[in-house]
């Protein structure tokens, strides 16, 4: 199937992942906020995301889809480095920030997956797998309150989650158009357009996600335990 099989398909699978992984962490970070203001209301959702099977069903697609961006980026990595054989090595121009994020998208991508893992082991592992699981943790598994304030009382990684979030704001700057251009919707017209869209879009999701990481850092944490 060429989708599979061929380097325009694997750009495709790509790009759609990539954007359904971008739907997801637009849901994800409109959550947190909710933290922000009321830790019922958060933990509300925390219990209705719980180890419910339609939670579960969705957990196991996310699952797929990041497995599939990941396994694909390498194949295309790895396939981009064969064509250009020694040409790799020669010496260019620095390039300026976009082209820097799309001449790193795989070192990002890294980084960005090391931090994914703390992200379940802080969050995942206390909540849906201590559910599914029944393994004793701190705090309810419901309680997806205590382990934000838990988390962010710690400096270490206050600072860890700050340079994940840093690393996805340059991969989304550049996925984002990128994967706009590689499904045909980015004509002469257009193409600024989605790269401004895309830097605009992907800044105000990541502040999302970092203003509730200062918050319970600076004044959201008197109860959690730091590191």
């Amino acid at each position: 199937m060429w989708l599979f099989n061929s380097s325009i398909g694997r750009k495709v699978v790509m790009s759609l992942t990539g954007v359904a992984l971008i739907l997801f962490l637009t849901f994800h970070a409109s959550m947190n906020v909710v933290a922000l203001f009321s830790a019922e209301g958060y933990n509300l959702i925390c219990e209705f995301l719980g180890a419910n099977w339609y939670a579960l069903v969705a957990t196991m697609g996310l699952a797929a889809l990041a497995v599939f961006h990941i396994v694909y980026a390498f194949i295309l990595t790895a396939q981009n480095r064969r064509a250009r054989g020694n040409s790799r090595y020669e010496v260019t121009a620095k390039p300026g920030k976009v082209e820097w994020a799309s001449q790193n998208m795989l070192v990002l991508g890294l980084i960005i997956l090391l931090g994914l893992a703390l992200h379940l082991f802080n969050f995942w592992y206390n909540m849906m797998f201590a559910e599914l699981s029944g393994i004793s943790v701190p705090h309810s598994p419901s309680d997806g309150y205590a382990y934000i304030q838990d988390t962010f009382s710690c400096p270490v990684y206050v600072v860890l989650y700050i340079v994940w979030l840093a690393a996805i704001w340059f991969h989304l700057s550049h996925g984002f158009w990128s994967a706009m251009q590689t499904l045909g919707w980015s004509g002469k017209t257009w193409f600024c357009r989605w790269k401004v869209i895309g830097i605009a879009y992907t800044t105000l999701l990541m502040l999302a996600f970092l203003v509730v990481v200062l918050y319970f850092a600076c004044c959201g944490s008197c109860c959690g335990s730091c590191c």
